[in-house]
C-alpha cells in the first residue's frame, strides 16, 4: 500500500507492516473478543492479557532489540493499537498508555543505566507502566500541579497525588512528573521513575467510568516516598519539557485507537445495514443510510492519512507537534461521530449491549479528552501555524 501526501513525501506500508497488524488482529480474535462484555461490565483489568501481548512484542514496539524491544516504527505501532480497538479500545488504551507514555519517557529520556535497568521488563510485558502527570486541580493546566519532590541529600521526597492514571493500581512501575520548583514554571518540573513497593507508594481511588472499562484508571499517591536520585529521568527542571514531547507521540497512539473504534463501529454498521431489511430492502440502499456510511468512511480515510503523515514525521526524526495534534484532533472527533452514527443505524438494537456499536459510542468518548482535550488540541495546533 502506497500514500502519497499532498505536502510531504511518499511512503510506503510494505510487507513487515501487513505482517504487524495481520498478528495484533489474530491475537485479539483470540484473547480478547471472547471476554470484551465480560470485562467491560466487571470493570475487569486483564494484566495477563497483556503479558501475554509482550510475549508478541505489542509491549515494548518501539523499544530497540537490545533492550529487549520488537525494534520498529510509528507505523507498526499504530497497526497494532488500530487493529486490537477494533475489538476492545479498553486494550488499546492500556497498550498505547504502556508503550507511548511511561515506556516511551524512559526510553527517550533515561540514561544507558535506567534503559538497561527498566526497559527489558517493560518490553517483555513482565512489568507494566503508568505515567503521571494530570492532577485532580491541574488537567489542562498542567503546569500548576501540586505534587512536589523535594531533595535531601541524594534522595527526593515526593508528596502528592496523580489522578486519572492508566494502571495506576496494577502498574509495577510509574514515570511521574512532580514540581521541585516554582508552580507555574514550565523549569519547575522533574521527572522521575517510581518502583511499585517503594515504601510511601501507593494506589488511592479507581475510578468508575463510562467507557474504556476494562483499562484501569487510578490515584497514584505518595506520602513521604522517598527515592534515590538514581530514579530521576534527565535533568533537574526538565520534566514539563520532556512530557510535552513525549505527549506529541502519545497523541499519534489516541489518533490511532480513535481510528480503531471508528474503523470497528463502520465496519459494524456497514454489516448490519447490508443485513437489516426494511420496507423489502437492505436499509443501506436508503439514502439516509448510504449517506451516513458515505460520510463515516470519507472521515476515516482522512483520519488515516493524517495519522500516517505523523508517523512518517515521527519516524523521520522531525518534529510533529502541528501533525500530532491535528492527527489526534480529527481522529477522535472522527470515532466519537462514526459511533454515533453506528448507533444510529443500529437504531434500537444499537442501544442494545448485545451489539458492539453501544461499547464503541461510550469508549470514544474519551479519545476527545485524553493526551489534551480537542480544546487544548486547537490550542497546540493555532500556536504552531501562528509561530
Amino acid at each position: 500500500m502506497r500514500t502519497e501526501l499532498q505536502s510531504g513525501p511518499i511512503f510506503e506500508l510494505g510487507e513487515t507492516h501487513e505482517m504487524v497488524a495481520a498478528s495484533a488482529r489474530e491475537f485479539a480474535k483470540q484473547y480478547i473478543a471472547p471476554h470484551v462484555m465480560d470485562w467491560d461490565e466487571r470493570q475487569f483489568f486483564p494484566k495477563e492479557v497483556l503479558h501475554q501481548a509482550g510475549a508478541m512484542g505489542f509491549m515494548g514496539v518501539l523499544v530497540p532489540e537490545v533492550y529487549g524491544g520488537a525494534g520498529l516504527g510509528y507505523f507498526e505501532y499504530t497497526a497494532i493499537i488500530e487493529e486490537i480497538s477494533k475489538v476492545d479500545p479498553s486494550i488499546g488504551l492500556s497498550i498505547a498508555a504502556h508503550n507511548s507514555l511511561c515506556t516511551n519517557h524512559i526510553l527517550q529520556f533515561g540514561s544507558e543505566e535506567q534503559k538497561q535497568r527498566w526497559l527489558p521488563k517493560l518490553a517483555s510485558g513482565q512489568w507494566i507502566g503508568a505515567w503521571g502527570l494530570t492532577e485532580h486541580n491541574t488537567g489542562s493546566d498542567a503546569g500548576g500541579m501540586n505534587s512536589t519532590a523535594v531533595r535531601e541529600g541524594n534522595e527526593w521526597i515526593i508528596n502528592g497525588t496523580k489522578n486519572f492514571i492508566t494502571h495506576g493500581s496494577s502498574g509495577n512501575i510509574a514515570v511521574v512528573i512532580v514540581r521541585t520548583g516554582e508552580k507555574g514554571d514550565s523549569h519547575g518540573m522533574t521527572a522521575f521513575v517510581v518502583e511499585r513497593g517503594t515504601p510511601g507508594f501507593y494506589a488511592g481511588k479507581k475510578e468508575n467510568k463510562l467507557g474504556m472499562r476494562a483499562s484501569e484508571t487510578a490515584e497514584l499517591v505518595f506520602d513521604q516516598c522517598r527515592i534515590p536520585d538514581e530514579n530521576r529521568l534527565g535533568d533537574i527542571g526538565d520534566g514539563f519539557i520532556q512530557s510535552m514531547k513525549i505527549l506529541d507521540g502519545g497523541r499519534i497512539s489516541i489518533a490511532a485507537l480513535s481510528l480503531g473504534i471508528a474503523r470497528g463501529a463502520y465496519e459494524a454498521a456497514l454489516k448490519y445495514s447490508s443485513e437489516r431489511v426494511q420496507f423489502g430492502k437492505p436499509i443501506n440502499s436508503f439514502q439516509g443510510i448510504s449517506f451516513k456510511l458515505a460520510q463515516m468512511a470519507t472521515d476515516i480515510e482522512a483520519s488515516e492519512l493524517l495519522m500516517h503523515k505523523a508517523c512518517y514525521e515521527k519516524n523521520s526524526g522531525r518534529r510533529m507537534t502541528k501533525i500530532s495534534a491535528m492527527s489526534k484532533l480529527f481522529a477522535s472527533e472522527t470515532c466519537v461521530r462514526a459511533s454515533n452514527e453506528a448507533v444510529q443505524i443500529f437504531g434500537g438494537y444499537g442501544y442494545s449491549k448485545e451489539f458492539p456499536v453501544e461499547k464503541f459510542y461510550r469508549d470514544a468518548k474519551l479519545c476527545t479528552i485524553g493526551e489534551g482535550t480537542s480544546e487544548i488540541q486547537k490550542v497546540v495546533i493555532a500556536n504552531q501555524i501562528l509561530k
